[in-house]
């Protein structure tokens, strides 16, 4: 278990503990990003092209990194204490407006605001409010010079860098949207460039459990907007038609997340939480790193263009036409889910240096299924795909029963320590 953080006596200022879970205001904060999810995937479902999709994964990548930075200080002081919710509203806000600039934040619109400028300076106001805190917060402290260093400058190029992607007066018009994506991406392989330097900075986590656990929510989040997004349906209706084709596709629909929620909830993110808490030094903040940042980022990017490839799904339902399913539509569903299952097969190697082979296997079926599935009805290819991942679930079930109850055992035994321990301070002082 790591030590909290020491900092100097303030009123403003309250060091995370061990054992400190996810405060109330840091879940909502997250809500925000269902919100954004949303607008990426609206985005990118107006016409599914390369570009499209990239400049998707960017604004995702965008978000991500201001909601892992918003994360890791919460894992260093409270965000429900002295001035972090006032920073925590002013954080709201910008992300708000950064969300709703997303439609526009490469083209501009006629009649509204410069939609590139006001993403950038969303972005702008929404990287300086975390990084000013998290300078105070580490000054208090009493941090190295190093570490300041380490979180500072990078965001500074970054923001530089973004807002040069706001000018389009040196580059032809053909190329403009282009030329923003190849600067936002040089700008987040700035941002994404800190957490190789933190090891060797002396960082510290300073709660396993907090961290895990908001990563574990922002997972929910997301499955949350792809079950939000099933049910607005296709953006060409003002409703979802009460037909059976509709209904049976948004039941193969909440099928398909569930399957995805279990493959992840039931013992894959336990048992590396329990590895995060028996981790000690640099190797502990290398693993919430590459589990955690980066991995779980590729896995929030499979859950968008999940929900994303549910609504093509539902759009060509709705319209009733008969005819297989387009292959954008084929491509963006199949690969959003052999890339979750990757993900998957990624984590458990990065974290216990063991290759999960069913999951990995059923990744493979269900990209080679994608060719075929182009020629099948849409709520035929829905099913083939549940089918495949209900599979790999009833597998993972029993195919691993020893290792699950080994689990199980393990967050019952812990939950109940937990709560015997809370019982009694509040027979004492309460």
């Amino acid at each position: 278990m790591s030590a909290p953080p020491q900092l100097r006596r303030s009123r403003w200022l309250r060091p995370v503990m061990p054992g400190s879970r996810v405060t109330r205001l840091e879940l909502f904060f997250d809500l925000i990003f269902v919100f954004a999810f949303l607008n990426v995937a609206g985005l990118v479902s107006v016409e599914v092209t390369t570009q499209a999709v990239l400049s998707g994964v960017v604004v995702l990548a965008l978000l991500w990194f201001c909601w892992t930075t918003f994360a890791t200080l919460g894992n260093l002081v409270r965000a429900d204490y002295g001035l972090l919710p006032l920073l925590g509203f002013g954080v709201m806000a910008a992300a708000f407006v950064l969300a709703i600039a997303i439609p526009q934040a490469f083209l501009n619109q006629p009649d509204d605001l410069t939609g590139p400028v006001v993403f950038a300076v969303a972005y702008l106001v929404l990287r300086g409010l975390t990084l000013v805190t998290f300078l105070y917060a580490l000054s208090a402290a009493d941090r190295n010079r190093r570490q300041l260093v380490v979180i500072s400058v990078p965001a500074v190029v970054a923001v530089l860098v973004g807002l040069a992607a706001t000018a389009s007066n040196w580059a032809p018009a053909e190329a403009v949207v282009d030329v923003r994506l190849a600067l936002w991406v040089a700008a987040l392989l700035v941002e994404y460039s800190v957490g190789l330097f933190l090891p060797y900075a002396r960082w510290a986590v300073a709660s396993a459990g907090h961290w895990a656990e908001r990563h574990s929510l922002i997972v929910i989040i997301a499955l949350g907007e792809a079950v939000i997004s099933l049910g607005l349906g296709p953006g060409r209706f003002d409703r979802l038609a009460l037909t059976a084709p509709v209904i049976t596709g948004s039941v193969l629909g909440i099928a398909l997340l569930a399957t995805l929620w279990w493959l992840h909830f039931d013992t894959l993110l336990p048992s590396v939480e329990q590895a995060m808490h028996g981790t000690r030094g640099p190797e502990r903040i290398a693993l919430a790193r590459d589990v955690f940042s980066y991995l779980h980022f590729v896995t929030i990017v499979a859950i968008v263009g999940t929900a994303l490839g549910l609504k093509l799904v539902l759009e060509v339902v709705a319209v009733g036409e008969a005819g297989p399913l387009p292959w954008p539509a084929v491509s963006v569903l199949y690969g959003s889910v052999a890339l979750y299952l990757l993900m998957g097969v990624a984590v458990a190697a990065r974290t216990f240096r063991r290759l999960r082979s069913t999951a990995l296997a059923a990744a493979v079926v269900v990209s080679l299924l994608a060719v075929p599935a182009a020629a099948l009805t849409p709520l035929v290819a829905l099913a083939v795909l549940v089918a495949v991942c209900g599979v790999l679930v009833v597998i993972q079930r029993y195919s691993a029963a020893d290792a699950r109850a080994r689990i199980k055992a393990s967050l019952h035994a812990e939950e109940r320590v937990v709560e015997e321990a809370t019982s009694e301070w509040r027979r004492q002082h309460l």
